[in-house]
This record gives structure tokens, sequence and C-alpha cells, in this order.
């Protein structure tokens, strides 16, 4: 069987490589972790890297920069400026972009996303301070959209996963937010413990995003962003009530607890897909 290779950036303050990368391995793909100015020289210990090699682009979460100019401002001039052309050429040809919280942030200040009508370089959508003004660090409940084109989601109905950032609230016009639920490019929206959209209310929703949008795709389904963290939800005890659900199950006459956490789900979605 032919690998399905991942690219999961690092570098510049970006902190979440090794638990995606983890997710990733987890999911089947043969994933590498790779740092910025590796991917731009083209050149990893004396050994060619080349984006067209990978099916999968993982921008992830971290503070790169520090966030200086905003988040994911600098990343994304970065990369713009030196390999724009190849990033856009990686999704003409079909392959896969994630990015993930900072990763998100970045996608959206390249005008990856929302990817309207092909145009991968014009900047519509916003991701700025969360409404508390401060940063926030807990699990959330999400509502996935299952008439979304997105791969990553395919077959899912909810998640819970953590989102950790100061700067998450998803900001646009009017008019280009109800472009966005026409186009079914909304993937996933924050919500109540019973699966409803959150209305804004917090801490369902953390950051105040309008819509309660937590995560978008282009109109192919193949570039994803989202704020919360799936690779922070790759084992059953990364989740904060894992020892409760546990004495749940052993009170009830046995069962165990899935070990695998529900953020691998998406991985595997995105090695399914390539593999298909």
């Amino acid at each position: 069987m032919t690998p399905i290779k991942a690219l999961v950036l690092t570098g510049y303050g970006l902190n979440c490589d090794y638990e995606t990368d983890f997710s990733l391995k987890s999911a089947g793909a043969d994933s590498h972790r790779v740092h910025i100015n590796e991917l731009i020289s083209g050149k990893k210990d004396d050994i060619q890297i080349r984006l067209s090699d990978y099916q999968i682009l993982v921008f992830g979460g971290g503070f790169s920069w520090a966030d200086d100019h905003g988040a994911g401002v600098l990343m994304a001039s970065k990369l713009k400026n030196h390999i724009g052309e190849e990033i856009e050429e990686f999704i003409q040809n079909g392959n896969l972009i994630i990015g993930i919280c900072n990763g998100f942030q970045t996608l959206v200040n390249l005008g990856l996303l929302p990817g309207f009508g092909g145009q991968y370089r014009e900047r519509c959508v916003a991701l700025t301070y969360n409404d508390s003004g401060n940063f926030i660090d807990t699990w959330v409940r999400l509502k996935v959209n299952p008439a979304s084109p997105s791969v990553f989601t395919k077959g899912l109905s909810d998640l819970e996963l953590p989102v950790r950032h100061g700067e998450g609230k998803f900001y646009a016009s009017d008019e280009t937010i109800e472009q966005l639920f026409e186009n079914r490019q909304v993937v996933l929206q924050y919500a109540d413990e019973n699966g409803e959209e959150a209305d804004r209310a917090w801490p369902l929703n953390p950051n105040g995003s309008l819509r309660d949008i937590a995560g978008i795709c282009d109109p192919t389904g193949r570039v994803f962003g989202l704020m919360p963290h799936p690779e922070a939800f790759n084992h059953f005890t990364n989740h904060p009530d894992w020892t409760r659900k546990k004495q749940e199950l052993a009170r009830q006459g046995g069962g165990t607890l899935q070990e695998e956490g529900e953020g691998i789900n998406i991985f595997r979605n995105a090695v399914d897909y390539c593999r298909s």
C-alpha cells in the first residue's frame, strides 16, 4: 500500500507539532515534522524537501512569531512571499490542508480560506481577540455540519475538543457569513450539551465568534481551518473527565473507554480520503 505522506510545519513558536505528528501516525499517515525554513529552502539534512511529495499539509497550533502584528500574520507573510504559488498549486493538485488554531489564523491571513470561487489570495474573514479579552483554555462541544463538503469531518455529527487561544473570534461581514452558510462551508459551530448552536453564550462559545463559527472549509472541502485542537484529544486520558467516565462504566457493570481520542477521526478521514 502506498503511504500517505503528511507534512507538519514546525518552528518560530509553533508548539503542537509532536501531538499532530503522533495523531497523523495513529491515523495511518507517514507523517514528518518539517521546519518552515527547510520547506522554503527545499532541504533537510541534505535531503530534498518538496511539498509536491506530500498529500497532507498541516499548519499547526502555537504562537508563530509570538503572534506579533496579530496571530498568524507573520507566518502567512513569510510563506506567501516564499512559497505562496507552490501552496496554491498543492491545493489545485487535489491535496489536503488543515490549519489548527494558529494554523487557522494563518490560512485566513493567507487568503486560502474561505477561498470563494477558487480565489486563494483574498482575505475576507478574520480571527480576532476573544470577547473576554483573555486567553482561554477549556473544552468545547462542537456541532458538525453533515452537509459540508469537508473531507476531514465526513461521518461525524458532533465533537468535544479543547480550545486554547487569545484570538479565536471568527469575524466577517454579514454578506460573507451568509455566503459561507449558503455554500455549506461552515463546518463546525460551538454548541451546547444537546448539540444545539451555542447562540454566542459564554463559555459554550468561548470567544464570541459570530454565528458560533468554530471551523470553515474552502468550496472543495480539502482546505479546512478550525480553532479547536483535534490533535490534543488523541487518547481518552486527554479528556478532563476520563476518570469519572471510567468509574461510571465500572459501576454499570463493565465496559472500557475507547483508547483513541475523538480528534483522531479528523486525521483518519484525511488519510482515508487520500487513499481513495
